[in-house]
């Protein structure tokens, strides 16, 4: 037996923000609401091979640099042209020491929290 990652939480201040923002890089559509919570997820619903993710209300979110971060692939245009998406949408660039070098990007979300935009354009289903 072993387990498959379903749903991912991220605690933030501004729930409706991040689930817009989210919704909109990812594809995906409010599921469900519950004491402030926003679940959204692929548009099948819940228990696909895609997680959901929930944006959880917090007085007090982590921003910056988690433990644990999102990276996203491309999956109908190439990298640049996903970047230029994404900055549209409210992303920033972050700096966390990168050479330059590197084939992804490190963005942050509306409320700073930071994931990467990876090179390799994945398939759409």
């Amino acid at each position: 037996m072993s387990c498959r990652i379903s749903e991912l939480v991220l605690n933030c201040a501004d729930p409706e923000l991040l689930a817009a923002f989210w919704s909109d890089v990812l594809g995906y559509v409010e599921l469900d609401r519950e004491d402030g919570a926003i679940e959204i997820g692929p548009p099948e619903g819940f228990g696909g091979l895609q997680p959901t993710l929930i944006l959880s209300p917090s007085t007090d979110p982590r921003t910056g640099r988690l433990p644990l971060h999102i990276d996203v692939n491309p999956v109908d245009r190439d990298q640049d042209a996903e970047l230029e998406r994404l900055l549209a949408l409210g992303a920033r660039p972050a700096d966390v020491g990168q050479t330059g070098s590197e084939s992804w990007h490190v963005l942050a979300d509306p409320e700073g929290n930071e994931f990467c935009l990876l090179r390799r354009r994945l398939d759409a289903s």
